[in-house]
């Protein structure tokens, strides 16, 4: 069964811009990683600093591989400065 990964990322107001067009940049190489099923952006209807990535992973181990990736240490750090808040996540599995 496949995970279904929400990460809730809080950013800086004069860095939501800045966030949105990396993700563009970054979305195929992500999509394009082992076990990765497809990654999407969604943002907040009432606060526009707060987005969401959801991504369907094949299985846990996809998603640890891509963590321990090269691309992974390179995204991360970089989006992390724009945090305004703790970054949340949810491994969940779809029921129906």
């Amino acid at each position: 069964m496949s995970i279904q990964r929400l990460v809730k990322m809080t950013f800086k107001k004069d860095r939501c811009d800045d966030f949105q067009q990396y993700f563009t940049e970054i979305q195929n190489r992500i999509e394009s990683q082992p076990g990765c099923e497809g990654v999407k952006l969604l943002k907040d209807h009432a606060d526009s600093g707060i987005f969401f990535t959801y991504s369907v992973w094949k299985d846990q181990a996809s998603i640890d591989a891509y963590r321990n990736t090269e691309l992974f240490g390179q995204v991360w750090p970089k989006v992390k400065e724009w945090f305004d808040d703790k970054p949340e996540a949810w491994s969940t599995e779809l029921i129906k």
